[in-house]
C-alpha cells in the first residue's frame, strides 16, 4: 500500500483552508492543519477532528514553524484576508505575509516540499488594466490603508520567487480573485456576505460608491478545484484563479435583493481609499495550463450560500463581530 502523503495548511480554520483540509482529507491525505485562530473559526474543520489523518496545532507561523516527520506539501493560506481584518491588525498582517512565508519557505526548504502561496489579486491593486493578466504588475498605493496587505502579498510573491531561482524550490503561486460560499464569515466586511447579512437582518444594503466598481466572484469549489490543479502542475508562475464573470456592485446588490426576496433598497456611502474600480481575472494560463475554468454559476453558487447563512444560530446573524486584536498588533 502506498505511503500516505503529509500536507500542512496555514490559516487551515479559515473559509478557504477549511475548504481546502476537505479536499486534501477526501483525496487520502494525512492533513496537519495550522491556525492561530484570529480570524479563523475551530467550528469549520471541527467535523475533521475524530479522522486519524487530520492534526491541528494553533499556532502563529509568524514566530516559527515545525512540523515532526517528513512533509511533502505545504499550503500557505494563513493571513486576514478582509478589509475589516486587516484594517483592524495591520502589523500582524504583514508580519504572516512576510515572517511566516520566510519560515515556511525554510520549512519547505528543510524537508524538500513543494510549497504552494496564497497570493491575491489585490496584488494588482486599483488596475488600469482590465482584466487583469499575470503580467500586469498593478498599481498599488504602498502607503495606503489596504497597504499592509497588498505589499505584504507582494512580498510573499517576491520571497517565493526567490526561494524557487536561488534555493531551486518546488514553489506555486495562485493570484485569488473573489470567491464566496459556505463557512464565509458573514460580518468580515466583504460585499457578498455584508450584503446577504443586511438583506437577512432586514437592513438596507450599503453600497460604497456609485456602484459603478465591479468585482468577478467564483465560487469556491471552482477555486478549490484550481488551487488542486495548479499544486500539482509544473508551473512556477503566478496565475489567475477566479471567474470572468464581471459584474457591477448595483448590479449585485440587485440580485442579492431578488434571492432574498426582500424589499430593501441600496444606500450609498463614500468609496474607501484605494478602493478597487475594476476586478476581473484573465484565466486564459489557468485554461491553457490548467485544463481549469470555473463550472458553478453565480445564480447556483450565490442560492447555496444563501441557503448556509439562513441557516446560522439567529444571534450570529444579528451581531457583528467585535474581537479584541489589541494584543496583536505589535
Amino acid at each position: 500500500m502506498a505511503k500516505r502523503k503529509r500536507i500542512l495548511i496555514t490559516g487551515a480554520a479559515g473559509f478557504l483552508g477549511s475548504h481546502l483540509c476537505d479536499r486534501f482529507i477526501s483525496e487520502d491525505f494525512h492533513v496537519i492543519a495550522m491556525d492561530n485562530l484570529i480570524t479563523g473559526d475551530l467550528r469549520n474543520i471541527e467535523h475533521l477532528f475524530k479522522l486519524e489523518n487530520f492534526e491541528f496545532y494553533n499556532h502563529d507561523v509568524s514566530t516559527f514553524v515545525y512540523v515532526a516527520g517528513e512533509l511533502d506539501y505545504i499550503l500557505h493560506f494563513a493571513s486576514p484576508a478582509s478589509p475589516i481584518d486587516y484594517l483592524k491588525i495591520p502589523i500582524q498582517t504583514l508580519k504572516v505575509g512576510s515572517l511566516g512565508t520566510h519560515n515556511l519557505l525554510g520549512l519547505a526548504r528543510n524537508k524538500n516540499a513543494r510549497m504552494l502561496i496564497a497570493s491575491t489579486s489585490e496584488i494588482y491593486g486599483d488596475p488600469s488594466v482590465n482584466p487583469q493578466p499575470e503580467e500586469y504588475w498593478g498599481n498599488v498605493n504602498t502607503v495606503g490603508p489596504r497597504g499592509v496587505y497588498d505589499e505584504a502579498k507582494r512580498f510573499q510573491e517576491s520571497i517565493t520567487m526567490a526561494y524557487h531561482t536561488f534555493h531551486g524550490l518546488e514553489t506555486r503561486i495562485v493570484r485569488i480573485f473573489n470567491t464566496y460560499g459556505p463557512r464565509m464569515r458573514l460580518n468580515d466586511g466583504r460585499v457578498l456576505p455584508a450584503f446577504i447579512g443586511q438583506a437577512i437582518r432586514g437592513e438596507d444594503l450599503t453600497v460604497f460608491g456609485d456602484g459603478s466598481q465591479t468585482r468577478s466572484f467564483c465560487y469556491v469549489s471552482d477555486l478549490i478545484e484550481g488551487i488542486y490543479r495548479l499544486l500539482f502542475s509544473d508551473y512556477a508562475q503566478p496565475m489567475n484563479i477566479g471567474n470572468p464573470s464581471e459584474i457591477t456592485i448595483k448590479e449585485f446588490g440587485e440580485e442579492i435583493i431578488k434571492l432574498t426576496g426582500t424589499s430593501q433598497k441600496m444606500v450609498y456611502k463614500e468609496l474607501p481609499m484605494d478602493d478597487p474600480k475594476q476586478r476581473r481575472p484573465d484565466i486564459t494560463k489557468a485554461r491553457a495550463i490548467l485544463g481549469w475554468e470555473p463550472k458553478v454559476s453565480r445564480e447556483e453558487g450565490l442560492k447555496i450560500t444563501y441557503e448556509y447563512f439562513k441557516s446560522l444560530p439567529q444571534d450570529v446573524l444579528e451581531k457583528v463581530e467585535h474581537k479584541d486584536f489589541t494584543t496583536y498588533n505589535k
